[in-house]
């Protein structure tokens, strides 16, 4: 079953204004070390960290506003092939346990000028 969906597009040329006006202080707010060492190997940054703040925004639809939550708390991984997936951390694990929520599914593209994600959080 089904316990929520969300989709988010985000413009890559304001990811890439954010990171030069607020520079280490915006880029550790939102993201984990991790994710930021991953996004930096790439040659377009941009892209990489436009489409990871999507699918943060994108989950938090899916959850609603049940809970708040800390962007550092959802982090975008991917697996040996590639394929991305989420990990969830602090309060967030709790909610998943309370709702019975067993898998966040997770879908992200990107292209020159955006990039977008979509969630769906999958109940027992």
């Amino acid at each position: 079953m089904i316990h929520g969906i969300g989709i988010d597009i985000v413009k890559v040329e304001r990811m890439k204004k954010a990171v030069e006006r607020w520079g280490e202080r915006f880029l550790r707010r939102v993201f984990t070390d991790d994710e930021i060492a991953y996004s930096y190997k790439k040659a377009e940054p941009w892209l990489s960290l436009s489409v990871r703040f999507a699918a943060k925004e994108a989950f938090i639809k899916a959850i609603g506003s049940e809970i708040s939550v800390a962007l550092t708390d959802i982090e975008v991984m991917n697996s040996g092939s590639g394929r991305p997936f989420l990990s969830v951390k602090g309060g967030i694990e709790a909610f998943f346990e309370q709702k019975e929520i067993r898998c966040a599914h997770l879908s992200l593209s990107h292209e020159r000028d955006y990039g977008v994600a979509c969630v769906v959080l999958e109940k027992l």
